[in-house]
């Protein structure tokens, strides 16, 4: 005798749902081929909540059995804000600098965005957002983000520790002091941008347990060493069910500040052939430019700018509001 009751959508069909959701599908259920699920529509206007019932329907009647789609559409006020992964497979990628100016760039789309430095042993975010020796006060045993000129208020281990100190922790430790970053006083935030420590190790597998990201930005240098080690931490968000929304290849070409011509120490398009044959799409390419590293060192994110060092990594939070939006990432 077969179950008639309705059963849960198998993983590929899961994943296909909620990439085409923006993260905003859940309870995925199929019975004699008709596809059930919510939908959480909070602060989506209607255009844009129509927008994403339709990708949704076009996704859901692509898949093998389904014959009709039923959508029960909420608005649910969300417990916190949407958190965005920067994750990368391997350190030396240029990712924490990728995150700042992702973060920048979202705020000065419009968005409200946080940011959270997970990268519990190697904080560089104090230096990077200019709120170095900047302690957080606390309100009923919570963490108040440290706000900063860039609109982007923050908080990071190096902010609760001296410069230059050692942090040697085990796993549990280094877990419950992501928890406190991630459970803190975020009121206001629509977008919480964590920069994940390199890898797949504990602080990623907590986070993944109790703070699931609505989605991930992976980054790579184009050579083939970061690729491979990218491929792990893709698969790590995969089997969690985490929406990938795109790769960016940093390191990509550089200009000879003397002569103009442009080299590629690290190769070019590793990361964008990378993603188009894992069928992920690609936001973009970051030059490596000394420009962008005293900048950063200045504790200024080019991104704050408007000069041609903030034009990558604003046509990349481009594509990333548009997923965050409830579209999709290309132009």
């Amino acid at each position: 005798m077969t179950d008639s009751r309705p059963q849960p959508v198998s993983p590929d069909t899961l994943e296909r749902l909620t990439q085409a959701s923006g993260g905003r599908a859940s309870s995925a259920k199929v019975k004699e081929g008709v596809l059930t699920l919510v939908l959480d529509v909070g602060g989506l206007d209607a255009g844009q909540r129509g927008t994403v019932e339709q990708a949704v329907r076009d996704t859901a009647m692509t898949l093998p059995g389904i014959t009709d789609v039923r959508i029960a559409m909420t608005a649910e006020k969300q417990a916190g804000p949407r958190i965005i992964a920067v994750g990368s497979g391997k350190g030396g990628v240029g990712k924490s600098t990728l995150s700042v100016n992702l973060a920048v760039a979202l705020a000065r789309l419009g968005l409200k965005v946080g940011m959270v430095d997970a990268d519990i042993y190697g904080p560089s975010l104090p230096r990077l957002l200019s709120s170095e020796g900047t302690k957080p006060r606390a309100e009923n045993s919570r963490m108040i983000p440290i706000e900063n000129g860039f609109g982007v208020p923050m908080l990071s281990m190096g902010h609760l520790i001296e410069p230059g100190q050692a942090i040697a922790w085990r796993g549990p430790m280094a877990s419950n002091a992501l928890g406190q970053l991630l459970d803190a006083h975020w009121q206001g935030t629509e977008i919480l941008v964590v920069d994940l420590p390199p890898g797949t190790g504990d602080v990623q597998l907590s986070m993944l347990q109790k703070h699931k990201p609505a989605g991930a930005v992976i980054v790579s240098t184009p050579q083939d060493l970061a690729l491979i080690d990218a491929a792990r931490a893709i698969s790590l968000f995969g089997q969690a069910g985490v929406p990938i929304i795109g790769m960016v290849e940093n390191m990509a070409g550089y200009a000879c500040p003397h002569c103009g011509e442009v080299s590629d120490p690290f190769g070019q398009g590793g990361a964008e052939a990378a993603a188009a044959e894992m069928g992920l799409p690609f936001l973009g390419r970051v030059p490596l430019d000394i420009q962008v590293r005293r900048a950063s060192d200045a504790g200024v994110p080019p991104a704050s700018g408007d000069g041609a060092h903030a034009e990558p990594f604003a046509a990349i939070a481009q594509k990333v509001a548009q997923w965050i939006r409830g579209g999709s990432t290309t132009t």
